[in-house]
């Protein structure tokens, strides 16, 4: 603790909170364009509400409603046989949201999922986003199917909302014979708003996956991203809501199971920890995480990496998850630079460094958006423990444009210095030429400490105008040689990236297509890394001369990327297969089936094949999946496997994953997962019950166990026991 108290008094910190400090005075705007938006008020609640997905009670006449849904796709404002009625209760305590959906053919009503943040892309749902802060940039968003299963996310951008969030929210739902109705109850408590706003950005929208309608109460172009918060319409009568006295203490207690088979020794163990949370203001929320643990989180899937670079797995780990909208630093740079790679706290060379403290500051105040991080880590047998730190401040210029600023510090080796500062801008607007998309960013950053010599800086920025007939982008960007961030990932360094996509995209509405093709994608995107002095390092074409997606939501693909590599060095593919250095140019060829994600079979299938740097490989990757009508039951089988013939030698690659879930209901879910690896010769089994008793009180029993191929390979019978885990955690959470 004491090495955290130090860094929390650093320079970096001190240059935040004065930051902080001088933005805390302003003040939210009015919502932009108010007078143009469709508005509803909340009624206030006059008496209790049993949430039990029906509507019912007497306290819901005083509702205010929003009459029906408009159609946003295939054909905006055209009418339809799925009649929505949506009605909006506040209370002191929470937001409700009620639900009617009507549906002509109610046994028709598709639902896969029961599990918390399921897979609802062929589910009947409804979902929500709030704008809270009224800012038009970022928000909330929560999602219900017909099963009652419950999603939820943050939304970063128009085209973005990170699925990590956990909420504490509630919701129920029920079949009716007239099709299915859901009711939601959000706390006031769960979410951040600014303090005393009486309106809320707020739209609504219910998806049948059947014939793929979608339905929305403010932006119903085809044009409009359900997450656009310029697009939203008006919920006012939220004034009233309070965050109570802003503290939230969530504890936990386990007891750890261990039995290491390669050094014969088991033990059991007890321990408890948690998280101390406390909202200095409505909006601005600081975070103390004491024995900090991740019993309970997923396994990592696992991945076929035929590339030189390592591959980026996604954070999964709740502590980290919570804010992390605030980290998102410039626009769509996907994986190709993450200045602040959070997995990098706590897990260092493949094992898990403990960690003993952690803070965090995260929220807005105005203008200003703020995140900042720090963590204690415990020494283990690759590295001594160290204080890591990363932070990030925003401020909001306008409704359009947003300035930004990154920095870390710490190195998870304990060992080196390492530090990285990088600024940010970014302007979007909703409204080019009437009412198109249209995104501009920028960005720089630079590295210090022992990173070496050589260029320690990168940079980049990006156009993009994603609508929905045309959809297209440009980005140029940078990494200088030296720009090692320690706390980041930065997969490919001392290059220069050019990238160029575009996608052509009609909704056929004549000819004999038009009757089974609801849209066509017709992408190209040439790509060039080039060496820093200019030297072209590899490129790549990738086409879709045919790709399309059918009215029931089945999609054909097939695709050509020529493509060109330039080794300085051998590079072992695989294990004894080496590629000598040299310039390489080869052509790839892709099929790709998918059957609707409305049925209760899936299916997919996808083939690549044609040369490869001195040889061929083909890739065959496939997935069968069923699911219970009623979601209860779901089973998944998924492999993929690569076939490479070159004159250096043949490799074979495998991933094979399963998975079944049981749901008894949205609160009470049993699922299992086993994946295998060639490369490893590993089998892995994570099984996991979660019974949310509560929203915020949860008792997660979790067990996993290793096999290993022994060596010589004698069949699969002679799969060894590498060890097993047990946890057995409850978590509780208190809010006064």
């Amino acid at each position: 603790m004491a090495r955290l108290a130090a860094c929390a008094s650093g320079s970096l910190v001190t240059a935040f909170a004065a930051a902080l400090l001088l933005g805390a005075a302003a003040a939210a705007g009015p919502l932009a364009g108010d007078a143009a938006r469709p508005r509803v008020t909340a009624g206030s609640a006059s008496g209790p509400i049993s949430l039990d997905g029906v509507a019912n009670e007497a306290a819901w006449q005083s509702a205010g409603v929003i009459a029906d849904l408009v159609q946003q796709a295939p054909r905006p404002g055209e009418p339809t046989p799925y009649r929505t009625e949506v009605r909006f209760l506040a209370t002191a305590d929470a937001l409700y949201v009620a639900f009617d959906c009507r549906d002509p053919a109610p046994e028709r009503i598709a639902v896969h999922t029961m599990q918390r943040d399921g897979e609802m892309d062929g589910d009947d749902t409804v979902a929500l986003v709030l704008d809270t802060f009224g800012d038009s940039s970022r928000g909330y968003a929560l999602q219900v199917n017909a099963a009652g299963a419950r999603a939820d996310g943050l939304v970063i951008s128009a085209e973005e909302v990170a699925d990590d969030w956990d909420g504490i929210w509630d919701a129920r739902a029920v079949r009716t014979a007239a099709g299915w109705s859901a009711e939601i109850v959000l706390p006031s408590r769960t979410i951040r708003f600014a303090a005393g706003l009486d309106e809320w950005g707020f739209n609504v929208q219910r998806f049948v996956p059947r014939d793929r309608t979608t339905l929305r109460w403010s932006g119903v172009s085809l044009d409009a991203d359900f997450a656009d918060m310029q697009r939203t319409g008006v919920l006012a009568g939220v004034a009233g809501l309070r965050q109570g006295l802003g503290l939230s203490i969530v504890p936990y207690g386990l007891v750890r199971y261990e039995d290491d088979r390669e050094s014969a020794q088991s033990s059991v163990t007890a321990d408890i920890g948690g998280d101390l949370s406390y909202s200095f203001t409505p909006q601005l929320t600081g975070v103390i995480s004491v024995n900090t643990d991740f019993a309970e989180t997923e396994a990592d899937t696992r991945q076929i990496n035929l590339t030189r670079f390592p591959l980026f797995y996604p954070e999964k780990r709740g502590f980290f998850l919570e804010g992390s909208d605030q980290f998102q630093f410039g626009a769509s740079l996907g994986s190709s630079f993450v200045p602040f790679f959070s997995r990098r706290m706590g897990l260092y060379a493949g094992q898990q460094a403990p960690i003993v403290a952690g803070a965090k500051v995260i929220g807005r105040a105005g203008r200003w958006g703020l995140g900042i991080v720090d963590v204690l880590t415990d020494d283990i047998e690759a590295a001594p423990g160290s204080n890591l730190f990363a932070g990030r401040l925003t401020y909001d210029v306008d409704e359009h444009l947003r300035l930004g600023a990154i920095a870390t510090d710490g190195d998870p080796d304990g060992i080196h210095d390492n530090s990285l500062a990088g600024v940010d801008v970014l302007w979007r607007t909703a409204t080019l030429g009437g009412d198109k998309n249209f995104v501009a960013s920028a960005w720089a950053a630079g590295a210090g400490g022992d990173v070496g010599e050589g260029q320690r800086q990168g940079w980049g920025f990006k156009l993009d105008y994603p609508n929905d007939l045309w959809d297209v982008n440009a980005s140029v960007r940078e990494f200088g040689d030296a720009l090692d961030p320690a706390l980041g990932f930065l997969p490919r360094s001392g290059v220069r990236m050019y990238s160029l996509w575009g996608a052509f995209q009609p909704r056929p509405q004549a000819g004999w297509w038009s009757t089974w093709i609801r849209q066509f994608f017709f992408e190209l995107e040439p790509s060039l890394v080039s060496s820093l002095d200019g030297g072209t390092e590899s490129w790549r074409v990738f086409t879709a001369p045919f790709n399309a997606r059918t009215h029931s939501g089945e999609h054909l693909e097939a695709n050509w990327a020529p493509q060109f590599e330039r080794l300085g060095e051998p590079f072992e593919i695989a294990n004894g297969v080496v590629i000598p250095a040299g310039d390489y140019r080869f052509d790839r060829f892709r099929v790709e089936v998918q059957s609707s994600e409305h049925r209760p079979w899936r299916v997919e299938a996808t083939v690549w094949f044609g040369t490869f740097y001195t040889g061929t490989l083909e890739q065959w990757e496939a997935l069968v999946a069923y699911t219970t009508p009623s979601g209860h039951l779901q089973l998944e089988l998924a492999a993929e496997n690569d076939f490479g013939h070159l004159p250096e030698g043949d490799f074979i690659a495998r991933v094979v994953e399963a998975r079944v879930v049981y749901s008894f209901n949205p609160d009470l879910v049993l699922s299992g997962y086993g994946q295998y690896d060639s490369e490893s010769e590993e089998v892995g089994l994570n099984t996991r019950l979660r019974w949310t008793i509560t929203p915020g009180t949860d008792l997660f029993v979790v067990w996993n166990r290793g096999w290993q191929r022994p060596v010589p390979v004698s069949g699969w019978s002679r799969l060894e026991t590498l060890g097993d885990q047990a946890v057995v955690k409850l978590r509780y959470t208190w809010r006064p």
